[in-house]
């Protein structure tokens, strides 16, 4: 019987070729060198049967070994489904040559051998294929979190950008840094279902895990603060903090300092909102020395009070003075309190800041001391 299928395996592999290329459409779709690596594999995977059928081993059932014959890079041609279809039209070859191959005793052992035998190797390819996307995802993890750490340090070089889309980041849009801790290093199960949820969330995602720290970097289109707002479940329970949103990832730099400075400065603000917007959070971040905090407050609330001209800076200096008071802000400055609170309605619109809300007063308070200083210093 070993005999008759060694003398028939060239019939099999010619009939089961035959057949790849009349029945499935990606075999003909391939490159000629694919194809032809496909030929050996179907070759190979015929003879390791025959050496099985010899001398059976619960060991043999190996498709390593059966892919040996072809490079790695085969596996990126064709996937495990077209492993398996493969798999499947050889069993029915042999099957439909076993009258020709075997003795009438021997056809029902012969099947019953053919259908044990590609089972095993079946499983034994996926195994195979697991491996390599198991592979595949450790590299991606690695070359991600080298990428999140480029970014975070500014290091970006020209080469960024192919970087990123080797991880299929589109780069349609805008981009937006989220930062917060973990109570316990993430494990590979938890790190992965992170990543599913940043990937749901936005159309581009990339995720960096450093001990207990946790940064993920969200792009594209939509409301993207929105979309990191909606992940903060995910992280520990400790704060969360989203950086500004800029205009692509070259800029995510800029989002990513600051939020790690609000990172820094939020415990100084215990009733912060879980997440907190790194703009929220100026004045604590001025005060652990966040040096684009301080330019920010300086150029965006200071300086447009003094080129708004008029006595908007001084009357809210005196009204943050008077204890956010209406009435003494007004005693102090001989005017109406209905003055005063005018001119209060002014310097919200010109700053964004409400003075009349306590959190709001005290940025602005900051803002003018900060003023104060940067003024005297010149």
């Amino acid at each position: 019987m070993v005999q008759r299928l060694r003398q028939g395996t060239d019939l099999l592999t010619a009939a089961a070729l035959h057949r790849l290329d009349k029945e499935l459409p990606w075999y003909g779709g391939l490159a000629a060198e694919d194809r032809s690596w496909i030929g050996l594999v179907a070759q190979s995977g015929i003879a390791a049967f025959i050496s099985w059928y010899e001398r059976p081993s619960a060991t043999a059932f190996n498709a390593a070994e059966i892919f040996r014959a072809a490079p790695p890079e085969l596996t990126r041609s064709i996937s495990l489904q077209n492993t398996l279809q493969l798999v499947r039209i050889v069993v029915e070859v042999v099957e439909a040559h076993t009258d020709r191959l075997a003795m009438p005793e021997h056809a029902g052992a012969l099947r019953e051998a053919v259908l044990l035998y590609s089972r095993e190797v079946a499983f034994s390819a996926a195994e195979v294929y697991a491996r390599a996307a198991e592979t595949r995802g450790a590299w991606d993890a690695r070359l991600e979190a080298l990428i999140v750490d480029s970014l975070v340090r500014g290091e970006s070089d020209d080469s960024l950008r192919s970087r990123i889309s080797a991880l299929g980041w589109a780069g349609k849009g805008a981009t937006v840094v989220m930062v917060g801790t973990s109570d316990h290093r993430l494990d590979e199960v938890r790190a992965a279902e992170l990543r599913r949820a940043t990937r749901r969330a936005a159309e581009d995602a990339l995720v960096g895990i450093q001990g207990d720290r946790i940064v993920v970097i969200l792009g594209g289109s939509g409301d993207l603060k929105a979309a990191a707002a909606g992940l903060a479940t995910r992280f520990g329970p400790g704060p969360v903090v989203i950086g500004p949103v800029v205009g692509d990832v070259a800029e995510a730099n800029r989002s990513a300092r600051a939020a790690l400075a609000g990172l820094a400065a939020v415990r100084a603000w215990p009733s912060a909102p879980r997440p907190v917007m790194a703009d929220e959070l100026l004045p604590e971040r001025v005060l652990v020395g966040d040096a684009e905090a301080r330019r920010t407050l300086l150029h965006d609330v200071y300086r447009p009070l003094l080129t708004a001209g008029g006595p908007l800076l001084e009357t809210l200096s005196t009204y943050l003075s008077e204890g956010s008071s209406l009435e003494g802000a007004a005693r102090v400055l001989y005017v109406h309190p209905n003055t005063v609170r005018y001119r209060l309605r002014r310097i919200a619109a010109v700053t964004g800041w409400d003075p009349a809300e306590a959190r709001e007063g005290f940025v602005l308070q900051i803002a003018i001391a900060l003023g104060l200083l940067a003024d005297s210093a010149d």
